[in-house]
């Protein structure tokens, strides 16, 4: 039995270390995200019903259908989220992932990354930007007026300058930021600079007014989290083929939606394993404390699923600034990590590790049996609609989630002969 799950694992890990994410352009989510239609809104973390959302995505929510313009304003949109007539997805059923809820709709522009390895594509919305945003649930007047900003100018400005550039190598990108000082989640300083250092030259030969070109380029300039939104596509296209591997025990998922914390094992399908999300141990801007604090949101854990953000806080000392903590506790999570992986990263190295690969491939059975559960550093969102980012922290995923999948694995096994 063990040498079936380990045979499968390696498989697994062949597929996660061959993955090439690739940039390959942009596109409008009603065109090109499989499944999606003009009442169907995407959301973070695992299937949920309105019901039970959050105040965040439900927030977002309502943002969303007032900018696809299926409601006038908040009453109209939370009667037309009540009636049944919007059909609530999780992105992971998509392609897709979202940052903190997640809501993706229609008309919102999308980067489209394809793993080159093995031809799957992974979709995400551009990063609004800080403040008021509709990924905290926010759906001002404002938020709504920058969506569409990002609709009609932001995202045709790069999808041309894409078009001249041609495809851009995330994998070699992110392995650059990772040896600059970034994790990939919570820290994208490098990272960002290194887009913008890309695409700038192309942005300036598009057929665009100067005055919209500048506007652009200040607005990725201004948003350190711009290539947050590239990092969570590269680890979903990389993921995808982890799934569905029989008697492969790799998690290949872990999101959360603000209420439910889930997890999806590759030899367990799209099955997903739920629990409460955690409260996020961290840091709170002034004003603020845990009392303000939503559960824990968002798809962007997907890069630590794929061994960067919280696995690789090692290469990112600076990040305890913003989640709390030490750098000498940065090596710390990072070093436990390698007691629940399969191996080292082949591509992401980190220079305060001696060049040390980072942890990746999360192996249900070493959870259960060492106890350590995934670190994972991540924002804060307001547990009401509207307010916003609160704070940053660290958190770490229910443990039940682990021992249900682990609990499903061996009835499946069971069931197929191969344990008693």
């Amino acid at each position: 039995m063990q040498d079936l799950i380990k045979k499968a694992n390696q498989q697994a890990m062949n597929n996660l270390q061959k993955a090439q994410p690739t940039l390959i352009g942009i596109g409008i989510a009603g065109e090109v995200i499989p499944g999606m239609a003009k009442k169907t809104v995407l959301h973070a973390g695992p299937p949920i019903e309105w019901t039970r959302m959050s105040g965040p995505l439900k927030g977002a929510v309502i943002g969303g259908l007032i900018y696809e313009g299926l409601a006038e304003n908040e009453a109209e949109a939370v009667s037309l989220a009540e009636s049944g007539e919007i059909a609530f997805d999780s992105c992971h059923h998509h392609n897709a992932v979202g940052p903190m809820a997640g809501v993706v709709t229609a008309s919102m522009p999308v980067w489209i990354v394809e793993n080159k390895a093995f031809g799957n594509k992974a979709y995400c919305t551009l990063n609004e930007g800080l403040g008021k945003v509709l990924r905290y649930g926010a759906y001002s007047e404002e938020v709504i007026s920058r969506l569409r900003w990002m609709e009609e100018t932001l995202a045709p400005i790069l999808k041309e300058a894409l078009a001249i550039r041609g495809e851009i190598d995330l994998k070699s990108m992110i392995a650059q930021v990772v040896q600059m000082g970034d994790e990939g989640h919570n820290r994208n300083k490098a990272g960002t600079s290194l887009f913008i250092r890309e695409i700038a030259p192309y942005v300036v030969l598009t057929d665009f007014s100067n005055e919209a070109k500048s506007e652009v380029l200040k607005f990725m300039h201004s948003n350190d989290h711009f290539f947050l939104n590239l990092t969570m596509p590269a680890a979903k296209s990389t993921m995808d083929p982890v799934g569905n591997i029989p008697y492969a025990t790799i998690v290949y998922t872990m999101a959360r939606n603000g209420t439910d914390f889930g997890i999806r094992v590759s030899a367990l399908g799209d099955r997903w394993f739920t629990a409460p999300a955690e409260i996020i141990d961290g840091l709170f801007f002034p004003g603020y404390s845990k009392e303000d604090a939503n559960p824990d949101i968002g798809d962007s854990v997907i890069t630590e699923t794929s061994g960067i953000g919280g696995f690789a806080m090692a290469t990112a000392p600076a990040i305890v600034q913003f989640v709390g903590g030490t750098p000498q506790d940065a090596i710390h999570f990072t070093t436990s990590m390698y007691e629940i992986t399969e191996q080292e990263n082949e591509a992401y190295k980190m220079p305060s590790m001696n060049f040390r690969g980072t942890p990746t491939g999360i192996e249900l059975q070493k959870v259960i049996e060492t106890q350590i559960l995934p670190i994972i550093n991540t924002g804060i969102a307001h547990k009401n609609p509207g307010v916003g980012q609160v704070g940053a922290g660290l958190v770490r995923p229910p443990m039940k989630c682990f021992e249900d999948a682990l609990e499903a694995f061996v009835m499946k096994m069971a069931e197929e002969g191969l344990i008693e």
